[in-house]
């Protein structure tokens, strides 16, 4: 293929670079990604919200499809909105990891369903934020090796990690110290070039950046994404730079709003301030748009319930697709996905 440059389509230098490299022809806004790509070269997706039972039929709907067409090689989705919008349980865990999700994220409520609690100590692929106090049920990252699709292959370490704000929600502890908890083992030792931040390569679950070298290989690196489920926009960008060079993607999710911030940062990290959601777009956050504008008008606060389908309206999967180079872990480009 012929590599067409078009600048608007490049969140960094570093993508259109990339493009260049793998003679990949990218010609408008909305087009997919190439399934061909540099054997190095990972492919992820990240989703919003899965809001009630149109959300669990979009993503059953959708999903598998976007799988196939950006050859996925891993997917994350939040899931702490699945029962009825309020919590999960073993059956909407279940009807997510059954539509091609290999990771389930939450946030603040996850623990609505306490029947579900106990599936949050037994259920490795099921995350809360990792930042609530010690003593929660629950873990808040895993770290799973996936062979890529096919089967064939040297398998791929993800380390996937679910952290929670403290602006405008719930003041748990600090979500940036938790990040260098969880990599370092509580020691910072190891800069990170351009970076303010430190690493640890001891008791670390991930290569430290000075071994990520262009001669790695798929497999040596993990992939490390983090879902952030805040409510401050300002919370969400600094963590983003925070993580700079240390994460592969860091994506927000609460809001259930999309936003068109996606970008590479400085040091190779993608990022976008909210996935948005998978749900019903034609209503408030997923929810019945009348009871919303009631309690808003009223200030009565009468209980929320998902949106339905019905005339004019219609469920969407939203999110993001990233490409990170599996030698660094570090991202090269990232997309949003709206789809219905």
């Amino acid at each position: 293929m012929v590599y067409k440059p078009d600048l608007r389509n490049c969140h960094s230098l570093r993508e259109e670079v990339l493009y260049c490299i793998v003679e990949t022809v990218v010609d408008k806004p909305g087009d997919s990604l190439p399934a061909e790509s540099s054997p190095l070269i990972l492919k992820v997706i990240m989703l919003g919200d899965v809001v009630g039972n149109p959300g669990l039929e979009a993503l059953e709907a959708l999903l598998p499809g976007l799988i196939r067409e950006y050859a996925a090689d891993f997917v994350t989705a939040n899931g702490e909105n699945a029962a009825d919008g309020f919590g999960l349980t073993r059956e909407t865990l279940e009807r997510i990891l059954a539509a091609g999700v290999d990771v389930v994220t939450s946030g603040n409520h996850v623990w609505e369903k306490r029947d579900f609690w106990q599936t949050l100590d037994t259920e490795t692929r099921i995350l809360r934020p990792a930042n609530y106090p010690q003593g929660a049920v629950g873990r808040g990252w895993v770290r799973i090796e996936k062979a890529p699709p096919g089967g064939s292959g040297v398998p791929v370490p993800w380390i996937v990690i679910n952290l929670q704000g403290r602006e405008l929600m719930p003041l748990i502890d600090c979500p940036f110290r938790k990040f260098d908890a969880i990599l370092n083992g509580g020691v910072l030792a190891v800069p990170v070039e351009g970076s303010p931040y430190t690493v640890s390569a001891e008791q670390s679950p991930y290569t430290p950046p000075e071994a990520r070298t262009e001669g790695s290989k798929t497999g040596e690196v993990p992939i490390i994404l983090v879902d952030f489920h805040a409510e401050s926009s300002r919370e969400k960008e600094a963590l983003g730079f925070y993580l700079d060079g240390r994460a592969g993607l860091v994506a927000g999710t609460h809001t259930h709003i999309q936003t068109a911030d996606e970008r590479i940062l400085p040091l190779g990290t993608a990022y976008i301030t909210d996935l948005g959601m998978t749900g019903v777009t034609n209503s408030i956050i997923g929810m019945d748009t009348k009871i919303c504008l009631d309690r808003a008008r009223t200030q009565i606060l009468y209980r929320m319930e998902c949106a339905g389908i019905s005339d004019g309206q219609r469920a969407a999967l939203q999110g993001v697709v990233a490409e990170i180079d599996g030698a660094t872990g570090r991202a090269v480009s990232i997309r949003r996905i709206h789809t219905s």
